[in-house]
């Protein structure tokens, strides 16, 4: 036999083992009576290229619409809209560890560590930071960014012989969100409102590193091979453009250890980091410091900014629920940049909030966790056994109308109102449970640590800018861009602004 014909009888022998392999591995799984699609039965293959075609959120509700609460979308992982096994997956004592899912980062943080012992002891020194009490502390921070970002759009849009040109909400919303996050953490705005264009790259390269781990991590040994390949350094797949976000984290470190006074009187968060560090010297060190910077405005910037557009959005495609809210916050007579102490009890401002979280949450994947050594009850008495990966996606637990009553498809705030006919205890009742379901900052002990900071900001925002500006859609026909994987970032929302006369 030549050499050709071993080469093809090697092939041939090696695609036997691996088909078989397959199938042992399918007919011996136990979760092989749990429905799903059946390529997804025996690879993540399939769920890598549903990801990378930026179409499993549609395909996640099919599935769950034709199958029920509990799907197979790997060989090993089972998405769940079950909203009763939420605090049973995200509990508070953390038992169902992160996935390997989060393996993608290099170095070990708050996020994307699978160690509960790590994220307790990294957390603990520097939660008091991200209280609603510190929150409030920040607030004049906060004002001196939403006045600027007023003062731009104004000259950009609604003054002289700019007035009536389109703006792009989404772009400007970003620029708000990363100069915000950066002069909250380090005194410090980057650029972004001043010059009104993504300065290098940074906001586009944020979100080109989270797509990329949203497609790798479906099958995380890949990101070995492609962006960690030590033997591949001019991977496509590298982001050297990363480095300059990352490298103004240090910059403003070394700035703050040359100049201590620089952030006296702003109690940013650097001046919170560095006290936690005198405070627990064992736990957090200078490099410490700079990863809680790093993932403070990387982290927050991408997160606040998608919660603010998707509210926006929602607004301003139901002429209605905006009219209806313009109205409250006018009503209320409130300056400007609003207080939060002024918004706080709008009962509309607050309900086309969580209405706006509802309808489009920050993550679009499922939040994965392994089930822990009891297992996992389902509803039908079925266990899935310890190992297995489960999580439930907030873009299909979020529309379910068990949970939110009927049109969970349209952007409805009323229905976080009390309605005409119900009594005080059903409305409780309807609303604890809608809660309940509520994934948009997470779940369990790994829920956003910023939770209250960006909720603060998120409504004072809005209440501004509604309350200031007649802001409606350029063409109301036209949907916005959506780019959907870890993350589902909006883009394209073309406004006209015009300044109410009496704000």
């Amino acid at each position: 036999m030549g050499l050709v014909g071993l080469l093809v009888k090697a092939i041939g022998l090696g695609t036997v083992f691996l088909i078989t392999q397959y199938v042992l591995a399918y007919l011996q799984s136990p979760l092989k009576k749990i429905p799903g699609p059946f390529l997804a039965k025996f690879s993540n293959i399939w769920r890598f290229f549903n990801h990378y075609g930026q179409t499993h959120i549609e395909t996640q509700r099919k599935l769950h619409d034709q199958y029920g609460d509990v799907v197979r979308l790997g060989p090993n992982t089972v998405s769940i809209a079950d909203a009763n096994l939420i605090k049973t997956i995200y509990n508070t004592r953390g038992t169902f560890l992160k996935s390997d899912y989060y393996y993608g980062h290099i170095i070990q943080n708050i996020f994307s560590t699978r160690s509960n012992e790590f994220h307790a002891k990294m957390v603990k020194p520097v939660q008091k930071l991200y209280s609603l009490q510190n929150a409030l502390q920040l607030e004049s921070i906060m004002d001196e960014n939403l006045s600027v970002l007023c003062a731009r759009m104004e000259s950009r849009f609604t003054e002289g012989a700019n007035k009536g040109k389109t703006c792009d909400i989404a772009d400007w919303i970003s620029f708000f969100a990363w100069d915000f996050l950066g002069d909250m953490t380090w005194s410090k705005r980057i650029g972004f409102m001043d010059e009104g264009k993504d300065i290098g790259d940074i906001i586009a390269t944020a979100e080109r590193v989270m797509r990329y781990f949203s497609v790798v991590g479906q099958i995380p040994a890949l990101d070995k091979w492609l962006g960690k390949n030590p033997y591949w350094p001019r991977s496509l797949y590298k982001f050297d453009d990363f480095s300059v976000a990352a490298g103004f984290s240090v910059e403003r470190f070394m700035e703050r250890m040359q100049n201590p006074g620089l952030g006296q009187g702003r109690n940013d968060l650097l001046n919170g980091f560095l006290e936690a560090k005198k405070e627990h010297p064992e736990l957090v060190t200078d490099n410490e410091v700079i990863g809680y910077m790093i993932i403070n405005v990387l982290g927050g910037a991408d997160t606040l900014a998608i919660v603010m557009k998707g509210i926006f959005y929602h607004l301003l495609k139901t002429p209605a629920c905006k009219t209806r809210l313009v109205q409250e916050l006018h009503s209320a007579r409130i300056p400007y940049p609003t207080p939060y102490s002024s918004i706080e009890q709008l009962p509309y401002l607050d309900a086309c909030i969580k209405e706006g979280l509802r309808m489009h949450p920050v993550v679009g994947q499922l939040f994965e966790r392994v089930v822990a050594s009891t297992g996992l009850a389902l509803a039908d008495g079925t266990v899935l056994p310890p190992g297995t990966i489960v999580g439930v996606n907030p873009w299909v637990i979020h529309y379910k109308e068990d949970v939110y009553g009927e049109k969970p498809y349209e952007f409805r705030p009323e229905r976080w109102l009390c309605g005409e006919k119900e009594d005080a205890a059903s409305y409780e009742a309807r609303i604890r449970r809608m809660k309940d379901a509520d994934m948009a900052f997470g779940g369990g002990n790994r829920v956003c640590i910023g939770k209250a900071l960006a909720l603060v900001e998120v409504y004072k925002v809005v209440a501004t800018l509604f309350g200031k500006y007649q802001i409606d859609l350029e063409d109301p026909s036209k949907e916005w861009d959506l780019h959907k994987q870890w993350f589902v970032w909006p883009h394209n929302i073309k406004v006209k602004l015009n300044a109410f006369d009496s704000a």
